[in-house]
């Protein structure tokens, strides 16, 4: 029932290098599904089904209509973002055309190893993580500043990155293995 403009791939490369400036402060987050429509790409918000480790999902209704797909399992301020980079490289790379399959839903998207991971899926989270904490920026910070690393040593690095607290905690706890 959206109706969206033909999707575009220029659009859409050109949106996500975008992205970064709205990471900032958790209010951007409105202009998501606007900017999605503009590049002809669909965009839904659901409830987590119980017991569905379901982050997101991408899907095309025909060969020129692509669909991101989230849920609110995490509340967190930097699994959306990862999980919404994941999905618009996921539609940039015509991944999940066809019958929807198990495979074309994102479960766990940053548990797994890329060893165990298809291609396409370890190329999704290197551009999301990109997108969230350029990983050089994120070692250069965890080297200087682990094993102590203080509050208002993080604060200073995400506005250094112009990123929200959120986002550099997220990607610090997974980069540490540490989720406490």
């Amino acid at each position: 029932e959206m109706v969206v403009p033909a999707f575009s791939a220029k659009k859409l490369a050109a949106m996500a290098e975008e992205l970064p400036r709205y990471m900032l402060d958790p209010e951007e987050v409105r202009h998501v599904p606007r900017a999605l429509a503009n590049c002809g790409v669909r965009f839904v918000v659901v409830e987590t089904l119980p017991k569905a480790n379901i982050d997101g999902v991408c899907f095309w209704i025909d060969d020129k209509s692509p669909v991101i797909g989230m849920t609110t399992r995490h509340d967190r301020i930097d699994n959306f973002w990862f999980v919404l980079r994941h999905e618009i490289e996921h539609v940039l790379n015509g991944d999940g055309r066809g019958e929807l399959s198990a495979e074309a839903v994102d479960v766990d998207l940053e548990g797994a190893d890329d060893a165990e991971l298809p291609a396409c899926e370890v190329k999704a989270n290197k551009a999301a993580q990109a997108a969230c904490v350029p990983a050089a920026e994120l070692d250069s910070f965890y080297v200087r500043k682990f094993p102590y690393i203080a509050e208002k040593d993080v604060v200073a690095f995400a506005r250094q990155i112009q990123r929200h607290p959120g986002i550099v905690v997220g990607k610090k706890k997974k980069k540490m293995d540490r989720y406490n």
